[in-house]
């Protein structure tokens, strides 16, 4: 567990890590594609090493160079393997990205119902159709799912709509099409920067790409290129908003470095509306809450997945934010049903008073002084806001868990520390 005091105001420069949410669909991506893939940027946390162990199962080769061990590279294998282990793939939400590179290679692809974070149901069902129209048949029980390639292949475009804008169905159908080397319209696409990510690395790999709010086509290459590839993951937007939470919240001012300023314009909006001084300029978010007045008015922080909205994930950083700022404050995620059942009951350890409006909305009036006490990450998300809380509380805040803090980010507290944060991990 780790240890957090408040102190003085962070200060100086950091750099976010590569975006663990992008680089899981990109290695899925690189799977699929089957020919060698050098992809830059990877970050070091558990999820993404758990990704690459279930490729390893599957056949595929993953190796870092020594020079670079923020590069994987991925090379394609046709020895046939056993395929991902179901107690390593429950681990991850995201090894359902790899069903179209199973399909791709061996025709099938066995895997239990997505884990990860516990906040809430992780539906399947716009997978399975986005499978159905390419021909896969597939079969469910209680301990996951079996997807089966259609028996004869078939040519010709592939069109689905969807009827949300579902982050996992965008990039199932797009990585679909890249195995069956088909063309596809997706109507109602997710657009989300790690989509798009996605849809960049398959135009530099020769596909043809156009993304817009209403529909995402791609066409496959003339001929099948099969010299390697380079690629980047993208820097973590969501440890950006955190750290810049962080910041904002001791009154302080920082860069943070190795974030595109157009991922996090929404979290930037939302940190003005609290009062704090926040922008953008060539891949740095800089934070100016130093010697400004705690004035704000009051934030309406509804998670989307409309292009441009507020990411679900930047949602309990502000929620840790907003505690200390005027005004009430309105907070609303029903894309993950189950967060504020972790998040609110933890913060109400540090004496948070926080009203649930619904499962999936709350209302808080601030400022509120808390006073640090023990306290649990339940998911990666809750554990990096209570990180932020723990910044203001009085007294010590004590955060077990870390675990699960260490699935989305390498290691959140150090680069707190960086910025001065009174903050060390303690043997219980």
């Amino acid at each position: 567990m780790v240890a957090i005091r408040p102190g003085t105001s962070l200060t100086g420069s950091v750099t976010v890590d590569g975006s663990k949410n992008a680089a899981l669909p990109l290695l899925a991506a690189a799977a699929a594609l089957h020919r060698p893939v050098h992809l830059g940027n990877v970050p070091a946390n558990t999820d993404v090493e758990t990704m690459l162990t279930l490729l390893q199962q599957s056949g595929w080769h993953t190796a870092r160079p020594v020079t670079d061990p923020h590069t994987t590279v991925i090379l394609p294998s046709d020895r046939p393997q056993p395929g991902p282990a179901p107690e390593t793939a429950a681990r991850i939400r995201a090894s359902y990205y790899l069903v179209p590179a199973l399909l791709g290679a061996y025709g099938r692809a066995r895997l239990p119902w997505p884990g990860g974070c516990r906040i809430g149901e992780r539906g399947m069902e716009q997978h399975f159709a986005v499978y159905e129209h390419f021909g896969d048949r597939t079969t469910v029980d209680d301990r996951g799912y079996l997807v089966e390639a259609a028996a004869a292949a078939r040519t010709g475009t592939v069109s689905i709509t969807l009827p949300f804008r579902s982050r996992g169905a965008t990039i199932a159908a797009v990585l679909r099409a890249v195995v069956a080397g088909r063309p596809l319209r997706l109507g109602g696409p997710n657009l989300s920067p790690e989509v798009l990510s996605v849809v960049e690395a398959l135009r530099l790999a020769g596909w043809q790409c156009r993304a817009g709010e209403s529909l995402l086509s791609l066409a496959p290459p003339p001929s099948a290129p099969t010299e390697t590839i380079a690629w980047k993951v993208p820097g973590d937007k969501i440890e950006a908003g955190t750290l810049a939470c962080a910041v904002a919240v001791t009154g302080g001012e920082a860069r943070i470095c190795g974030v595109r300023g157009d991922d996090v314009v929404p979290l930037v909006s939302a940190l003005r509306q609290l009062g704090v001084p926040a922008s953008t300029e060539d891949d740095v978010l800089t934070i100016h809450a130093q010697d400004t007045r705690p004035t704000s008015r009051p934030l309406r922080a509804v998670a989307s997945l409309a292009p441009g909205g507020l990411d679900a994930d930047f949602e309990p950083p502000l929620m840790a934010l907003a505690l200390t700022r005027p005004g009430t404050h309105l907070f609303s995620d029903a894309i993950n049903p189950g967060r504020h059942g972790n998040l609110l009951p933890q913060l109400a350890r540090l004496g948070a008073e926080i009203h649930d409006l619904s499962p999936t909305k709350c209302r808080l009036t601030g400022p509120q002084q808390l006073t640090g006490t023990g306290v649990e990450a339940t998911d990666i998300r809750t554990g990096s806001a209570l990180l932020i809380v723990g910044l203001t509380a009085r007294g010590v805040t004590t955060l077990g868990g870390l675990d699960q803090l260490r699935r989305g980010h390498a290691d959140l507290p150090t680069k707190l520390h960086a910025l001065g944060a009174d903050i060390c991990e303690v043997t219980p």
